[in-house]
């Protein structure tokens, strides 16, 4: 990556494939595996024995993924420079027992996952994305990208008092239709397996979403916006990525990593969430398997910084008033500095520190948010790894729109901006 200019298209453009490519926590971190790989990055497996080799590694787990480039001469000290991410996004989630229906409609069971804007479900052509788990063990990814589900709305004839203040019942009102006739058992699961192109019966368990099929765009008179899915937490994710691939050589005082985590939206407790072993694990059996002792995990700890980046809000023009009078984010002003004093965010003055540095090597713009004291604060995996790890942490993003939509809306600088911070940040 080169120093920040005017809307980089090439960035952007990237950023919108792996949006699109990306309808599921299992398809993001394949994406950005795919991207390491690229650069040199090698797939460690959990179940091996690691060695001292250099390079630039990564261990897949589920929706997560972590991956560490080890320069040369590297001893086994060597604090981490961590970009820390999640891979999940709110969303409808298809329930064990998938195939329902009423009145000669066919419908999928599905459940609420995260704090989703339910409303923007509505009326809009669904897919369905995610894991099938055969009988073997192994797991097949599966992304139907067309319009093969809707949640319809109540028409408003039914409804005069729909304008003046939706209210949806979470069990009775998202249920998505996909079809007319009878409802068959294991109909659902016998269509994905020939969709990806299994024998039927192969399938014994799932993990699966629904997604818009509506492709990223630029937005405006000029292009300066970007609309699209899953932007939170994705465009870290995508930056992340792109920086640690950058980043990757000899001349290195830090060992950058970047820790992608599944289940942000529902508190990170999962062995693939920040709540849990897996990064700890990680560093530790880097630290060990470069001969290093439980005093040289210590000392790496101790000099590390993870960089939390996750999307903050931007000022809304419609709903000036739930913002902080003073703290405005704008889009296209930079990536955000997000700071709670309650420890809704991890960031504190030396923090700031570490982040504004890393912002004026790479001439990028950087912004402040604080939430209203009169609204309550949103969280990231920045405190969870921070208090789990003892780690010093910092909580940033990019700032948007229609946060927790299931489309939402950013800068189209923004993204880019975030990678040359993030790669300034990683390199020391």
């Amino acid at each position: 990556m080169s120093t920040p200019s005017r809307f980089d298209r090439g960035h952007t453009d990237d950023l919108m494939s792996f949006l699109a490519a990306s309808p599921s926590p299992y398809h993001a971190v394949a994406n950005a595996a795919a991207r390491l790989e690229k650069a040199g990055f090698q797939q460690v497996r959990e179940t091996d024995a690691w060695d001292a080799s250099t390079g630039g590694k990564y261990v897949l787990r589920g929706g997560a993924i972590i991956a560490w480039y080890v320069p040369e001469g590297a001893a086994a000290h060597t604090p981490f420079r961590i970009v820390g991410a999640h891979t999940d996004s709110p969303n409808l989630r298809v329930k064990p027992l998938p195939d329902t229906g009423a009145y000669g409609w066919r419908q999928i069971a599905v459940e609420v996952y995260g704090g989703t804007l339910l409303n923007t479900w509505l009326d809009r052509d669904l897919g369905l994305a995610g894991r099938l788990t055969l009988r073997d063990g192994s797991n097949v990814l599966v992304n139907v990208d067309r319009a093969l589900l809707r949640v319809p709305q109540l028409a408003i004839h039914l409804d005069r008092s729909a304008n003046d203040g939706l209210k949806l019942d979470r069990q009775k009102h998202l249920q998505p239709i996909w079809g007319l006739g009878d409802v068959a058992e294991g109909d659902l699961i016998r269509f994905l397996e020939q969709e990806a192109g299994l024998a039927e019966g192969e399938v014994t368990g799932w993990d699966l979403m629904v997604h818009s099929i509506e492709p990223p765009s630029y937005l405006g008179r000029d292009k300066e916006l970007l609309a699209g899915p899953r932007m939170d937490n994705l465009i870290s994710v995508h930056a992340g990525a792109a920086a640690l691939a950058a980043s990757a050589s000899s001349d290195l005082s830090f060992i950058p990593v970047l820790a992608a985590f599944d289940h942000e939206e529902n508190g990170s407790q999962a062995d693939t969430g920040a709540d849990g072993p897996l990064l700890g694990t990680v560093l530790e059996r880097s630290v060990f398997a470069r001969g290093g002792t439980y005093e040289d995990k210590a000392r790496a700890f101790a000099g590390t910084v993870c960089l939390s980046s996750d999307t903050g809000h931007a000022i809304h023009p419609n709903y000036a008033e739930r913002h902080d009078p003073t703290h405005h984010p704008r889009a296209n002003g930079g990536p955000i500095l997000k700071v709670n004093v309650n420890q809704r965010y991890a960031t504190d003055g030396s923090g700031r520190a570490v982040f504004a540095a890393a912002c004026e090597r790479a001439g990028v713009p950087w912004q402040h948010f604080v939430s209203n004291n009169a609204m309550p604060c949103g969280t990231t995996i920045g405190p969870i790894t921070a208090a789990r790890h003892g780690i010093q942490t910092v909580d940033i993003g990019v700032a948007i729109l229609s946060m927790h939509s299931a489309r939402e809306l950013c800068g189209a600088d923004d993204p880019y901006l975030l990678a040359n911070a993030l790669l300034s940040f990683l390199q020391g």
